[in-house]
C-alpha cells in the first residue's frame, strides 16, 4: 500500500473538537460591571481636598492653603476643626499609591464621621 492511512489522525482531531466544545463554556472571562455617570454633581461649596503623595505624606487643601499634616490622626482632627462633617472631601491621590492605602484613608474619614467623601481623577487621555 502506498498511500499514508489518515483515519486515525482524523479521529485524533475530532476527538481534539469535541474536548474542545465540552471545556470551552466552563472558562468565562473576568467581566467586571463599572458604574458609570452621565454627568457629575456641581458642588455649591469647594470641596476640601486631602492630598496624598506616593511615600504616603498628607496634605490638607482648604480654602486655597495646603497644610501638611503628619497622619491620618492629625488629618481626622483638623477636618473636625473645620467642620467638615457636612462638607464635601476629595481625596486626590498619587497614582502610585496603593489603592487599599486611599480606601483605608476614606474609610476612616467615614468613621470619624464625614459623610460626603470622594476621590478625584483626572480626565482620561
Amino acid at each position: 500500500m502506498n498511500q499514508m492511512n489518515v483515519v486515525p489522525y482524523i479521529d485524533v482531531m475530532l476527538v481534539l473538537l469535541v474536548i474542545f466544545m465540552v471545556t470551552t463554556p466552563l472558562f468565562t472571562p473576568g467581566v467586571i460591571d463599572v458604574p458609570s455617570v452621565s454627568h457629575a454633581a456641581a458642588l455649591n461649596e469647594q470641596p476640601l481636598e486631602v492630598i496624598v503623595e506616593a511615600d504616603k505624606t498628607m496634605q490638607l487643601k482648604a480654602d486655597g492653603k495646603e497644610t501638611p499634616l503628619a497622619g491620618k490622626d492629625e488629618l481626622i482632627a483638623r477636618l473636625h476643626e473645620l467642620n467638615a462633617t457636612e462638607r464635601p472631601v476629595a481625596i486626590t491621590a498619587d497614582r502610585d499609591l496603593k489603592y487599599a492605602e486611599v480606601v483605608e484613608i476614606a474609610d476612616d474619614l467615614h468613621k470619624a464621621g464625614i459623610k460626603r467623601v470622594a476621590l478625584t481623577v483626572k480626565q482620561g487621555k
